[in-house]
């Protein structure tokens, strides 16, 4: 993202959180800055555990409420539509925990402390980049907790017949067949180094616009099936693909960094050992065949993101029934 479109956005933000708060107000809930100071039963705080927009997050929120809830916290949900929303709310206390991936927020919170042309401070290594993610979060008053074996990376499908009419394998096919992409997304790819930015600089494809449809949701995908858009920013356990007719470009040039899944919470209040062993529970447990499937649950079987967390937990004794 420019540093002026990223000013832009930082204001954009700002406005984006108040008018949140104030329309949860409005319809009688609870607003961001209204959060803390209440407590569940035995004493515990409330915990606020942030999601973002998309089924992966969604259901991963609802086993973090399960399992805190199972620890004898009183939680509570709080959908916000993506990281440059969450995260800034994450930092206040305004939410306490969130599910996160260890390279995207490395990347996310280098470039929010040192600039968008930053030198990445993620990389393959989940040991390095875990590392690097905390001398960055700590300073501001977040706590990561340990990663576990399942990994989600971002990534980018096209339609199987666009595919097959220009040849296309991997994103270095596509660039190299030179075709105007408008790509379906969330608003933050035009900044993101993963995203817009890094197609362009790495692969050299033409990206004309973005469809801000969302990262994988079903109007973004069937964008690119009808042939609206070219492209869909989606992920690497995304279930669905078969059922738009579309399929992942390779990577082969690794753009993208492995992104392990970890808890983060505010250090404040949410830094306590008896979360940390809570959600570590699901951390040593999850796979990312288990992401798949419960990505599939939800967006193809189309069963409830509470639902489906509910039988996972059941199903790895993480939970009684």
């Amino acid at each position: 993202m420019s540093s002026t479109s990223r000013a832009a956005r930082t204001a954009l933000v700002a406005g984006t959180v108040v008018a949140l708060a104030a329309g949860l107000a409005a319809c009688g809930g609870q607003s961001l800055e209204e959060k803390g100071g209440s407590h569940g039963k035995g004493g515990k705080d409330e915990i606020v555990i942030g999601s973002a927009g998309f089924t992966e997050s969604k259901v991963l929120a609802e086993i973090y409420s399960r399992l805190l809830s199972d620890a004898g916290y009183h939680t509570r949900i709080q959908t916000l539509a993506n990281r440059e929303l969450y995260e800034p709310a994450l930092e206040k206390g305004q939410i306490d925990v969130v599910p996160e991936y260890a390279s995207t927020l490395a990347e996310f919170l280098n470039a929010k402390q040192n600039g968008a042309k930053a030198k990445p401070v993620a990389s393959s290594d989940i040991d390095k980049t875990v590392a690097a993610l905390k001398k960055l979060a700590v300073p501001r008053g977040l706590k990561v907790l340990p990663a576990g074996s399942a990994t989600d990376q971002n990534a980018f499908a096209v339609s199987n017949k666009f595919a097959a009419e220009h040849k296309l394998k991997t994103l270095s096919d596509l660039g190299a067949s030179h075709q105007k992409i408008k790509l379906a997304s969330g608003e933050e790819c035009e900044t993101r180094v993963f995203c817009k930015p890094g197609l362009e600089k790495t692969y050299g494809i033409d990206i004309t616009g973005l469809d801000p449809k969302g990262v994988g949701t079903p109007q973004a995908k069937q964008a690119v099936k009808d042939g609206t858009d070219q492209l869909v920013l989606t992920t690497t356990t995304d279930a669905t693909l078969d059922n738009f007719g579309l399929v992942l470009l390779k990577d082969d040039k690794k753009l993208q960094n492995a992104d392990n899944v970890l808890p983060v919470v505010n250090a404040k209040s949410a830094g306590d050992k008896e979360i940390e062993t809570a959600l570590g529970k699901l951390t040593s447990a999850l796979t990312t065949e288990d992401l798949i499937n419960l990505n599939r649950k939800v967006d193809a079987e189309r069963l409830k993101p509470a639902d489906v967390a509910q039988a996972f937990l059941e199903s790895k004794g993480l939970v009684k029934k």
